[in-house]
């Protein structure tokens, strides 16, 4: 069962204004459907002769009409708008055409430099000028959107890929949280407040809570029969994802209903990211820990918390759609000697192999419960070591108190230092870790935190705060 994602697809509004040369747009329009090409995204945009000024460049509000029905007849394939002003632009066509749509979809928009050397009558661009009044329209009208790196820059300049790019992963995460399905499994243990979380702020947010019985999950594994073919499946998948111990093999088929019941749940009620209750009940009342099941999820791209944790699903949902790459949950846990910019990041073992980054992953039994409970019970943990390499750190958090939902993001570097614990572990170095803590309690945010194996900041930034309207600090 892996994750598949549409294509991406894109409303393209190229502006002109009559004062400037229409013909400039045509060179724009040709050079960005190559790169949409390129990319493999798919577009709407208006057929070349459907406006006066041609090159699908839109000017009057007519114009503006056009394009606005065209985007309200694929509304269910629109990820995003692109904005593009080869000049000026005029501002009544582009803002009638996304407003009237009224697709809610980020919006991104785009202008090209003037060459100095060009700027008579017939060559000329001002599109620097045209990007403010287009950007003052949508403020006035109330649509968020997105900038580009520069204000302005050349039309075949490789940073025009890079930001369409970068905003289709920001659409990624806007369109996918707000559509969210979020499964949980089980109740929230016990022991850990920390993780509760308010539903009725998810879903003021888009974001679904499909919750289910951990006991109709362990029935359903109970009832899987020893030939069905995704228990057979399973049985063979898992030891190539980590080894198995040799004392452990005869726990294997255990483990592997428990994943095979938990990944028809998720195909059947269509959930994008999992909590599960993964402690103790499961463990004394089924006789296996889920952590191997989780881990496999997270690297199929559908991310599994453990504790019922649903906030860090959530957060953890949002790091993978901004890099479809997969993403983990961990405790902030230990601190390091006393290099106080460093922490270690770890859990019981529940770490996708794709995080991790190399393939020493092993099985074995969970190291806390495992003490109280037995070995043999907790069987299921990954314990890998994670590779040295760039990391974001990302959490959301539900504030009652306040009735809103806050989140905290950054970056850092995770250390090829040893570490001498089982379980999932990451040595961590984030600069101004000391004021990152002090945020975190203050603040209220509980101990698990997000992570994924790259630079996603200012993608997730740009959903957060331009789109997704969440209370947002950003270490740095």
């Amino acid at each position: 069962m892996n994750k598949v994602s549409k294509k991406q697809c894109f409303g393209i509004i190229i502006g002109t204004r009559a004062y400037f040369n229409s013909e400039l747009a045509k060179d724009v329009r040709k050079e960005l459907l190559r790169i949409m090409d390129a990319c493999g995204y798919d577009y709407v945009i208006l057929p070349e002769d459907a406006t006066v000024t041609g090159s699908s460049s839109i000017e009057t509000r007519e114009d503006g009409l056009k394009v606005a029905a065209q985007f309200k007849e694929n509304r269910e394939r629109i990820d995003g708008i692109i904005v593009a002003l080869p000049n000026f632009g005029y501002e009544i066509g582009i803002i009638n055409a996304i407003n009237e749509a009224d697709l809610g979809v980020p919006v991104l928009v785009q202008a090209y430099d003037d060459y100095n050397d060009k700027v008579d009558l017939d060559q000329r661009r001002d599109a620097f000028c045209g990007k403010i009044s287009v950007c003052n329209n949508l403020y006035q009208y109330g649509i968020p959107f997105s900038d580009t790196t520069y204000h302005t820059y050349d039309i075949y300049d490789p940073l025009v890929q890079a930001d369409i790019v970068r905003f289709a992963a920001i659409c990624r995460v806007v369109n996918g949280l707000r559509h969210c399905r979020l499964g949980q499994i089980g109740t929230r243990p016990l022991g850990f407040n920390t993780c509760r979380a308010s539903e009725k702020l998810l879903q003021r947010s888009g974001i679904t809570v499909v919750p289910v019985d951990l006991s109709e999950i362990l029935c359903a594994a109970e009832r899987i029969a020893d030939d069905d073919p995704k228990l057979l499946d399973k049985l063979a998948t898992i030891p190539a994802y980590a080894k198995v111990p040799d004392a452990y093999q005869d726990k294997l088929r255990i483990q592997a209903k428990f994943g095979v019941a938990v990944e028809n749940w998720v195909e059947a009620e269509q959930v994008d990211a999992v909590a599960i209750q993964c402690w103790d009940s499961l463990e004394l009342n089924y006789g296996c820990a889920p952590c191997i099941t989780m881990s496999m999820l997270s690297d199929k791209l559908i991310p599994a918390a453990c504790e019922t944790d649903l906030a860090g699903a959530v957060s953890m949902y949002a790091l993978s759609l901004a890099t479809q790459q997969p993403a983990a949950l961990a405790d902030w846990n230990n601190n390091f000697a006393q290099q106080r910019d460093k922490c270690v990041c770890t859990h019981c073992g529940n770490f996708p192999k794709g995080f991790v980054g190399n393939d020493e992953l092993k099985l074995g039994p969970l190291g806390v419960l495992g003490r109280t409970l037995g070995k043999v019970r907790t069987f299921g943990a990954v314990y890998a070591k994670v590779s040295e390499g760039p990391f974001t750190f990302f959490r959301i958090s539900t504030d009652d108190p306040k009735g809103c939902i806050k989140a905290y993001l950054g970056k850092g570097t995770i250390t090829s230092e040893p570490y001498g614990m089982d379980g999932c572990i990451a040595v961590t170095q984030v600069d101004g870790l000391q004021k990152l803590m002090k945020h975190i309690c203050r603040n209220g945010f509980e101990h698990h935190v997000a992570l994924v194996r790259t630079d996603a900041v200012e993608i997730v930034r740009d959903a957060v705060e331009n789109y997704l309207g969440w209370d947002l600090y950003v270490h740095e």
